[in-house]
C-alpha cells in the first residue's frame, strides 16, 4: 500500500487506476502519467479563490453548469480513452465550471471542464503558465484563467475552431472582463484581488 509520496518512483508513469490505490496525505496530480506533488495553499490564493467563486457564483447560480473548487479531481481524457487504466492526466483545478452533468461522477469529473481557473503562486508558475496550458488545450477545456496573485493580474485564454488557445489581453487589477464563452459572466478585479 502507498501512504507515502516517498513510496513512489517519479520517473515513473502512473494511471488513474494507480492513483486511486494511493492513500498518501500529499496532495498530487498526475500530467500525463507522471506525479506532479501539489504544494499547499497559501492564505492569499486560497482569498482570491473565494472572491472569484463569490462572483462566478452569481452569474452560474440560475444556469445549468456547476462550480468546483479544489481538492476536486478532474480526469482528463484524450481520444476518448475512459478507462481507470487509461486515464494519465489527474488535475485539481483551483476553479472549475461543468456545464455537461454526464461529465460528473461520485468521484469528480470525467472530461474537460468548460472553465478553468488557476491562480499562480510563487514555485507553481512553470506549472499554471506551460505544462497546465499544454494539458488543458490539449483536452479541450474551452476556456482557461490564469490568475497570477503577486503581480495582480489574469490572462485568459480560449479554444479556436483549431482546437488551439488563443489569448485575450492581460486584464489588470483595474478592470472589469467578460469570460469569452460566457460573455454574461462579469469579474471585477477590483473585488478579486481585495485580499
Amino acid at each position: 500500500m502507498i501512504t507515502s509520496l516517498k513510496q513512489l518512483d517519479l520517473n515513473k508513469q502512473y494511471s488513474y487506476a494507480d492513483y486511486l490505490k494511493w492513500e498518501i496525505k500529499e496532495r498530487v496530480e498526475l500530467f500525463r502519467g507522471f506525479v506532479c506533488k501539489m504544494s499547499a495553499p497559501s492564505r492569499i490564493h486560497q482569498k482570491l479563490s473565494w472572491n472569484l467563486e463569490r462572483q462566478m457564483d452569481r452569474y452560474f447560480e440560475s444556469k445549468k453548469c456547476d462550480i468546483y473548487h479544489a481538492p476536486f479531481d478532474v480526469r482528463l481524457t484524450v481520444f476518448d480513452k475512459t478507462k481507470d487504466k487509461e486515464i494519465l492526466t489527474v488535475v485539481q483545478p483551483d476553479i472549475c465550471m461543468i456545464c455537461d452533468e454526464k461529465k460528473l461522477d461520485k468521484r469528480g469529473c470525467l472530461g474537460s471542464p468548460d472553465l478553468i481557473v488557476e491562480i499562480q503562486s510563487p514555485g507553481n508558475t512553470k506549472r499554471e503558465m506551460k505544462d497546465k496550458f499544454e494539458l488543458y488545450e490539449e483536452a479541450g477545456v474551452r476556456e482557461y484563467w490564469i490568475v497570477d496573485s503577486v503581480q495582480n493580474f489574469v490572462l485568459i485564454y480560449y479554444l479556436n475552431e483549431a482546437g488551439k488557445y488563443i489569448g485575450t489581453k492581460p486584464y489588470s487589477q483595474e478592470e472589469i472582463f467578460n469570460s469569452v464563452i460566457f460573455p454574461e459572466l462579469e469579474i471585477d478585479l477590483n473585488k478579486v484581488f481585495e485580499v
